[in-house]
């Protein structure tokens, strides 16, 4: 009978990435939210292979006993914990959610996110770099979930920004990456990593996200509402791999005519 395959056996020892000091083989972060039950959220957490995971400060269950918690089934001691200001739409509530997260769970390691409107979830970029500088400025090593435009990119990247993440579509849409040109030229400026945030649908756009060289992707909905949400896990650490083996190994050129794969000349 073969040995159990640990969760990033098939990922190169030498490929990890690293964000704020801290080293994770894995390239796949997902959520904590929309699965039926914090069971089923773990299964999917481990089916991914992940080693870190995002948690909605305002809406999971981190600290009342009566009820199911997150960290009786995603065990702290198993994944890195993310906190993320999911449901803010302005810089204060957004700093004043990551101050409690600090002081409930030691976590300086966060997910920012300002939020437009409750219609598209777009991020406000003018209330997210505001609220990046203050956290900043309070010694948080900050995530930032932004839209994919290279010049906001590039600004919060110098306002201390540890990881630039830009939509590929809007949260929950299920599209894809819409742009792929802007997303690529965010990766080539940028000297954080960057991490696809948002919009994921399905295995192709995991894969198209680690061949725009993206250094890691995020997603929630498309695996917790999957039919199957561990087999979608699973594929979807499939496909991060595929992406990111692509990715350095570099694809042909396209061409506009036929180049055959063998040679013409000297035919009998």
């Amino acid at each position: 009978m073969n040995a159990p395959v640990s969760p990033s056996a098939e990922i190169a020892s030498d490929d990890a990435w690293t964000v704020a000091g801290r080293t994770f083989r894995s390239r796949l972060i997902v959520g904590t939210g929309k699965y039926k039950d914090y069971a089923q959220n773990a299964a999917a957490a481990e089916a991914a292979g992940a080693e870190m995971v995002t948690v909605a400060l305002r809406r999971v269950n981190l600290s009342d006993p009566s009820q199911p918690m997150l960290a009786d089934f995603v065990k702290p001691e198993r994944f890195t914990y993310l906190p993320n200001t999911a449901g803010c739409f302005t810089g204060e509530e957004a700093v004043r959610t990551l101050r409690l997260a600090r002081e409930a769970g030691g976590w300086d390691l966060v997910k920012l996110e300002v939020l437009s409107d409750a219609k598209t979830l777009y991020p406000d970029m003018e209330e997210t770099l505001r609220a990046l500088k203050m956290l900043v400025a309070e010694g948080f090593q900050v995530m930032v979930y932004c839209s994919d435009d290279p010049v906001y990119a590039r600004k919060l990247e110098e306002a201390g920004a540890a990881a630039i993440m830009p939509l590929g579509s809007l949260i929950g849409s299920g599209l894809g990456i819409l742009n792929p040109l802007t997303i690529r030229l965010i990766v080539e400026q940028a000297k954080v990593p960057v991490v696809v945030d948002a919009g994921v649908g399905t295995a192709s756009d995991a894969a198209a996200a680690m061949e725009l060289g993206c250094d890691a992707v995020l997603m929630n909905t498309a695996i917790a509402e999957a039919k199957d949400p561990i087999r979608m896990a699973r594929a979807m650490k499939h496909a991060v791999i595929a992406g990111r083996e692509a990715y350095l190994a570099g694809r042909m050129p396209r061409k506009l005519y036929a180049d055959p794969s063998s040679p013409l000349a000297g035919l009998i």
